[in-house]
């Protein structure tokens, strides 16, 4: 059967969690972009539990919380889950602090 996808960011996001599911072992740091907020979750995908959050306005903000919820669950190394977003922008604001933070992606 041929899947069929509503947009090209359907089809990104679904070719990008599935190499990351195959070839990890890692939690995954999933992130969702809205206009006006960015939302974070570490999520461990062979208990399909949430191991970390972190919501904010500001990425970089964001990125040091979730680096630190991240280090209060003893995670020091996640798989970046970008989705459908292109590494660009406020998504790469949010990787970079909280690689600064001592999160290791």
């Amino acid at each position: 059967m041929i899947k069929k996808y509503k947009s090209i960011k359907d089809r990104r996001a679904v070719a990008v969690r599935a190499k990351i599911r195959a070839k990890s072992t890692l939690p995954r740091l999933s992130i969702f972009r809205s206009l006006k907020f960015l939302t974070t979750q570490i999520i461990d995908d062979k208990t399909g539990t949430t191991l970390a959050y972190a919501k904010g306005k500001n990425p970089i903000e964001v990125g040091a919380e979730i680096a630190k919820n991240a280090a209060k669950a003893k995670v020091k190394a996640v798989v970046f889950d970008r989705g459908e977003y292109r590494y660009h922008g406020r998504i790469q604001k949010l990787v970079e602090a909280a690689r600064e933070a001592g999160l290791s992606i």
